[in-house]
């Protein structure tokens, strides 16, 4: 089957270590791949070039097959864009823009329109001025949706949307995959990933340092771990166990990380009078910022 997404050694050096370097990706047809890092990690930079808006320093890029660059058109044909940031339209209505981008697409079906419009209580009659940010952000998702593409790139696409309208687009990316859809959505709000995405990717300098499922990255990062013993604390238990660091005491209770087996701790507690173990699982949010750490150890204390 071909790639939705194929990537490799990608790279769009601007200088100064700003850019995208040796990004090898693939993306499956039909999945919902989130692509998770902050501000300048490169996010933008890579969807750039898999529209064909800018020109790599090195490298291939392809979607369905297509050479993003030499085959751009026919990419663009293919694809639902939400851009980090739209156009100016200015003094253009919005039901304007939508029938441009109809026109421009060989005409859309005005239901479909309609439909994503209502959900959104976006009003197609303002002119684009008029919208506030989150309005734009909706006529953007309605362009990207309306001709029901066959792969949707999604720049930060609920950036702007209050909580009601973020879940009503969660719901149109799942309807969307439903039908046959592969989504490529970047972002550096991590709820949208844990609402929709079965992999993320995650970039940090330009660079992809891990691609993975969402429950093997909760399951790869350290949990927090706290021991109340009923009487005074042994941290000494703990000195020489596998995977364990950042121990602290604090009367009847202790406190670590772990990464690994919970089995050693175990171990090490029998015979000893313990009232309480609790484990908490790591959320996205601490799993993502791992990987922003210079030192991991570091990332762990």
């Amino acid at each position: 089957m071909t790639a939705a997404i194929r990537t490799q050694g990608l790279t769009k050096d601007f200088g100064g270590g700003r850019g995208l370097f040796d990004l090898d990706l693939e993306v499956a047809e039909g999945e919902v791949f989130g692509y998770l890092g902050p501000n300048g990690a490169g996010k933008s930079t890579t969807i750039r070039l898999l529209m064909g808006l800018i020109h790599a320093s090195q490298g291939s890029a392809s979607v369905f097959g297509l050479d993003a660059i030499g085959q751009s058109v026919e990419v663009k044909r293919l694809v639902g864009f939400v851009p980090g940031e739209l156009p100016q339209f200015g003094g253009l209505r919005g039901r304007d823009i939508v029938g441009h981008f109809g026109a421009l697409r060989g005409g859309v079906d005005q239901k479909r329109v309609k439909e994503i419009t209502e959900r959104f209580d976006l009003d197609l009659g303002l002119k684009f001025r008029q919208y506030s940010s989150g309005n734009k952000r909706k006529l953007g998702i309605v362009l990207a949706f309306m001709h029901r593409p066959k792969l949707l790139i999604l720049d930060e696409p609920s950036s702007g949307l209050d909580p009601l309208n973020q879940q009503e687009f969660f719901k149109l990316v799942q309807e969307a995959q439903a039908a046959g859809a592969t989504v490529f959505l970047s972002s550096h709000v991590l709820s949208e990933v844990e609402h929709v995405c079965q992999r993320v990717g995650i970039i940090r300098r330009g660079e992809l340092v891990k691609v993975a499922r969402l429950e093997d990255l909760h399951e790869m990062h350290v949990r927090r771990v706290e021991v109340e013993f009923a009487g005074d604390a042994q941290p000494h238990l703990f000195d020489h166990l596998p995977g364990i660091e950042n121990v602290k005491s604090n009367h009847h209770r202790i406190t670590f990380t772990m990464r690994g087996s919970f089995e050693p701790i175990v171990d090490a507690l029998a015979g000893h009078h313990v009232v309480n173990v609790t484990s908490h699982e790591p959320s996205l949010e601490e799993v993502f910022l791992t990987y922003y750490e210079d030192d991991p150890k570091e990332a762990a204390s």
